[in-house]
């Protein structure tokens, strides 16, 4: 069993930055953040393979977001810059055991219980 325990959520201004943290029980998997707004269907923002050196965004947050990882802290991490109202959302980390990068909420295993982020503006 992965467990995931994901922090450093809170409420910022527009524009402003968070860094959300997500510490996993394992570094043997690939990690993704999705979100999921008011209403909404979960989506995708980001996942990283588990050497760190691949990563894929969603266009709604390339050029904002980063994604990375601490193996040696089994830690994940998405920085996000330059919020927008938009990205107000319960940001979840997940697991996916399968080889290939997914943005398909399907294909992850093990899922942390969320933090929220709220942008004003």
């Amino acid at each position: 069993q992965v467990q995931l325990a994901e922090s450093g959520g809170g409420l910022v201004q527009a524009g402003g930055s968070l860094r959300l943290s997500c510490a996993v029980s394992t570094r043997s998997y690939n990690m993704g953040w999705f979100r999921q707004a008011p209403g909404k269907d979960r989506e995708f923002v980001a996942v990283i393979d588990r050497s760190g050196f691949i990563r894929t965004y969603a266009d709604s947050v390339k050029g904002r977001v980063t994604i990375s990882r601490d193996n040696a802290k089994n830690t994940v991490y998405l920085q996000m810059n330059n919020l927008k109202p938009e990205d107000t959302a319960v940001y979840y980390c997940a697991a996916a055991r399968g080889l290939e990068l997914s943005e398909s909420a399907t294909d992850y295993d093990y899922w942390g219980q969320g933090t929220q982020v709220t942008v004003s503006s």
